[in-house]
């Protein structure tokens, strides 16, 4: 019987897009470490090489502008396309079970690419009203000066997205659980409802990641992850991935991410790569300890409200558990006096780290004050919007991206931090 590895060999040389139907069917964790990787046909290494040449040797015929690539090609320049950089897409889009998926340097890079591909002068987009910071703020300011109409709109309220969609809207874009305010938004009910307007459902699953939710299974056309939290999660390496059809994404890919140049370093690229091959362990073992956590701070004298998907006391439990698998690493609580007991976590705190981002293996918690965000990032335009925010945040909260350290140790090191 052919083995494993040598049909994915056979279909490597073939062709640089690494099959992931070689994958179909296995379990999470297998395809973690294995899809999108193959032993090298040359010198049968078993882990997979990085590939930093900037340049390919390439035929007579090769073409020199984008325009003449195909998706089959050979690879010709890494911000073309490079082979361990497909191999990192791959591997994502088998945890997601999408078609194919683009790598950028960035979350930011994706979404950018995404919205600039999309929407062009006199065409409209819903947003989630509260999203991550600077998404907020390239649609504040930077798509609007584009003269493209923007809808900022909290899309956990179906009525509220419904009466925002326009003749001319042309996507949607949401993200459950939102960043930092942790409410989530319905999948499936908004997918549908774009579909019938005839625009396109992106989702920014970063938060949920695809051990919890896998947006296209549920309709969205398109999934957007900052690779730099959850599925690198160790910190040290900035990426972003776009995943979906290939009927949407190989003409993103010509026409707007190879021209716009976000490519991500293929070392970054072996980094997260690396990362993803522990990412279901990882999950679990973060919603463990971050329900523990919450279960305990739920009791803290000091804590007014604690945020959490996998609580009964979120106000979207049955959406949670009806939407999510995993209920991630992440949630928010917050006390009496925000921002002083921000400077007693930056000064007390001896294994937690007061830092921003997320998804790392280390825990870290960071201080956002309401009227600051209100302020810098967020625009929220009725009295509805401002009531969902200050049930979810009040004044302000602390975001802990619970890490995989003893949760006993966590928990002590809050308490102490606290007194």
């Amino acid at each position: 019987m052919q083995s494993f590895y040598c049909r994915i060999m056979e279909e490597f040389i073939m062709t640089p897009n690494i099959p992931t139907h070689a994958v179909a069917g296995l379990g999470e964790q297998t395809k973690a470490i294995h899809a999108g990787e193959y032993p090298d046909p040359s010198t049968r290494a078993s882990s997979p090489n990085i590939v930093m040449s900037t340049t390919f040797v390439s035929d007579a015929e090769t073409g020199f502008s984008v325009e003449g690539l195909s998706e089959n090609d050979p690879f010709i320049y890494t911000r073309w396309g490079n082979p361990t950089i497909r191999q990192l897409e791959e591997k994502v889009a088998a945890l997601e079970e999408a078609e194919t998926a683009i790598a950028f340097a960035s979350g930011m890079a994706a979404a950018s690419t995404l919205l600039f591909h999309t929407l062009k002068a006199g065409d409209h987009a819903v947003v989630s009203d509260v999203a991550y910071a600077a998404l907020a703020e390239i649609t504040n300011e930077m798509v609007p000066g584009l003269h493209i109409g923007i809808t900022k709109v909290d899309t956990s309220d179906l009525d509220a997205l419904r009466a925002a969609i326009q003749a001319n809207t042309r996507i949607i874009y949401i993200e459950t659980p939102c960043n930092p305010l942790l409410r989530l938004t319905d999948i499936a009910a908004v997918a549908d409802m774009a579909h019938r307007a005839g625009a396109k459902l992106a989702v920014d699953s970063t938060f949920a990641t695809p051990a919890a939710t896998r947006p296209l299974l549920s309709g969205a056309d398109f999934v957007i992850h900052s690779m730099t939290k959850y599925l690198g999660g160790h910190g040290d390496a900035l990426g972003g991935i776009l995943l979906g059809s290939k009927a949407d994404l190989t003409p993103l890919r010509k026409k707007t991410a190879i021209r716009m140049g976000g490519v991500i370093s293929p070392f970054n690229a072996w980094l997260i790569m690396r990362g993803i091959a522990t990412f279901p362990l990882r999950m679990r073992a973060h919603q463990e300890n971050a329900l523990q956590i919450a279960r305990r701070l739920e009791q803290h004298p000091e804590v007014k409200r604690v945020i959490y998907p996998g609580l009964p006391s979120h106000p979207q439990y049955e959406l949670a558990q009806r939407q999510m698998k995993n209920f991630s690493g992440i949630l928010t609580f917050q006390v009496e006096n925000g921002k002083e007991q921000a400077r007693k976590f930056a000064e007390r705190l001896q294994i937690i780290h007061y830092a921003v981002s997320l998804g790392h293996h280390r825990s870290l918690i960071f201080y956002l004050d309401s009227k600051d965000l209100q302020h810098t990032s967020f625009q929220l335009a009725t009295p509805r919007q401002q009531e969902s925010w200050n049930a979810f945040a009040g004044e302000g909260i602390f975001r802990l991206s619970v890490g995989l350290e003893d949760a006993a140790d966590l928990i002590a090191d809050l308490e102490q931090a606290m007194t």
